[in-house]
């Protein structure tokens, strides 16, 4: 496995890989990698030739009271386990080479109306700093293919929607969310959850997974299934951001005649992590 932290270094390595007729894949990370980020590679390894994992911890989709300096940063834990893993190149730039000017005075990429819910509604700034930080590995690694985890449901609808409006000639691809046996969705985050609290968190699974099936018994009344599951999750310790009942495809509420192609959304907070996950109903 090859590191690289400049980008003129991994445009040259890319464009070698493309001389030969390669396929390359790109895997976006802030690393601290789990077994969810590495499923996401293996996908990516069976798609192309070639597999660019980048580690980058984006101060852009940070807010000013959120955990960037308190962001687990576990670089050589991360390496030893992709090199394990067979992948190519690993692309691990500083600050400074991805943002050579102070933030507030870059170039960014919004994506209008899908960040303003979900997630976006209380971190107002955060997908700016995710579809600026991503278009900008697009526009280095100039992947054919591109992999994202379905945890992330809404960045995965913003970045497909990004893509499509800017003409990016990359496929993006969504794997499903790597779970514990007990149900919690892998997160870097989870490492904040003490172990009082790790025994709590699979509720939050539990709670989606109740109220689909409520949905799926005839209830309609999102609203209700919403401020009940809310109750659920505050009555076992947690402080619910939302729980919110979506059309998967673009964010919006469901209409009456909306049965299918819908989810079910959560971020709730125990203890100092922010925990999210989501489901098909």
């Amino acid at each position: 496995m090859e590191t690289l932290d400049r980008i003129f270094a991994v445009r040259q390595r890319v464009a070698a890989w493309r001389r030969g007729g390669s396929t390359v894949a790109l895997v976006p990370t802030m690393g601290n990698l789990h077994e969810g980020h590495l499923s996401l590679v293996r996908l990516a390894a069976a798609r192309c030739d070639h597999v660019v994992v980048s580690i980058f911890v984006n101060p852009m989709q940070f807010g000013p009271n959120e955990d960037f300096a308190a962001y687990p940063r576990t670089l050589e834990a991360d390496s030893r386990q992709l090199e394990a893993a067979g992948l190519d190149l690993l692309f691990a730039p500083s600050v400074a080479e991805m943002y050579p000017r102070p933030l507030d005075k870059m170039t960014q990429v919004t994506v209008p109306e899908l960040p303003a819910v979900l997630c976006g509604a209380n971190r107002p700034a955060h997908f700016t700093g995710v579809t600026t930080v991503v278009s900008k590995l697009f526009n280095m690694v100039q992947s054919d293919v591109a992999v994202f985890g379905e945890k992330d449901w809404q960045q995965l609808v913003i970045i497909r929607r990004m893509a499509a409006d800017l003409d990016l000639p990359v496929e993006i691809i969504g794997v499903a969310t790597v779970r514990e046996p007990d149900g919690l969705a892998l997160s870097s985050r989870n490492g904040y959850l003490s172990d009082e609290q790790r025994a709590i968190a699979p509720t939050l699974h539990a709670t989606l997974q109740a109220t689909a099936e409520r949905w799926r018994a005839g209830n309609r009344d999102w609203a209700r299934l919403e401020a009940d599951a809310k109750a659920n999750l505050t009555a076992c310790s947690f402080r619910p951001d939302y729980v919110e009942i979506r059309r998967a495809d673009d964010l919006q509420r469901p209409a009456p005649e909306d049965v299918a192609g819908l989810r079910i959304f959560a971020a709730a907070w125990l203890g100092r992590a922010r925990l999210i996950d989501n489901l098909p109903i």
